[in-house]
């Protein structure tokens, strides 16, 4: 009988060890087929260095230009508009800080955006892109500024009793207010921060909450809008 127990109990065992062992392969196996991200080759990312040296240093001369720009349509305004006179004047200077902001010389060597794979595809008027986490989060933030510029000019001309045009506004012709030449191209920028602007400004402009919400007063577009405005697809 105890040899009996002895040979049951080693074959429990050896049945226990052939199952683990199966487990432990398919874990492994199913780890080897879950995809990875593609890392990004040096070539690539000694191109993407100098892509952003040259975008800085660009979008840093343009910046000034613009803060000009602003600056003359804003003065240009007629006393007929005050409130939107002095929204415009207050945007012309937010574009004066931003550029004191900017950094002079960055190190893009050792930015995470160089390093950081593709994830997404997304459409520019039939031009398609890609892009990784860090140029998505700036796209984002363009959409999201150009809604909170586009309700402030909205409802300067609805104070003013003045008839609705978003396209008029500085703030949109301009479209680069939270840009920091950075991870995008300037375009693609201006064009999601004005899609933004003219949701922004027809909220502004009606008195009302349709594409946006108010947090603690300051106008933010929907997540839902936000994800539809961009219509970033995943790169699977």
């Amino acid at each position: 009988m105890k040899r009996i127990g002895r040979v049951t109990a080693t074959l429990t065992l050896l049945l226990v060890g052939t199952v683990l062992h199966a487990q432990d392969r398919g874990r492994r196996r199913g780890d080897e087929q879950t995809p990875k991200p593609a890392a990004v080759p040096a070539k690539e990312q000694q191109q993407r260095v100098a892509q952003e040296q040259q975008r800085a240093s660009t979008y840093k001369t343009k910046l000034v230009q613009q803060v000009h720009v602003v600056q003359k349509q804003a003065a240009t305004l007629s006393h007929a508009r005050p409130t939107q006179a002095r929204t415009q004047q207050e945007y012309a200077a937010q574009l004066q800080q931003q550029q004191r902001r900017l950094p002079g010389q960055r190190d893009f060597t050792k930015d995470p955006y160089v390093s950081a794979p593709v994830k997404y595809r997304y459409v520019v008027d039939g031009a398609v892109r890609q892009t990784n986490d860090y140029g998505a989060q700036v796209l984002r933030q363009a959409v999201n500024n150009g809604y909170e510029q586009g309700y402030r000019a909205g409802q300067a001309d609805r104070a003013d009793h003045w008839k609705s045009s978003y396209q008029t506004s500085p703030a949109y012709k301009d479209a680069n207010y939270g840009f920091e030449g950075n991870y995008v191209a300037q375009a693609d920028y201006n064009y999601y921060f004005r899609q933004g602007f003219r949701r922004g400004y027809q909220d502004g402009y009606a008195a009302r909450f349709q594409y946006g919400t108010n947090s603690n007063g300051t106008a933010s577009i929907l997540g839902s809008v936000l994800t539809g405005i961009l219509g970033l697809k995943s790169i699977g």
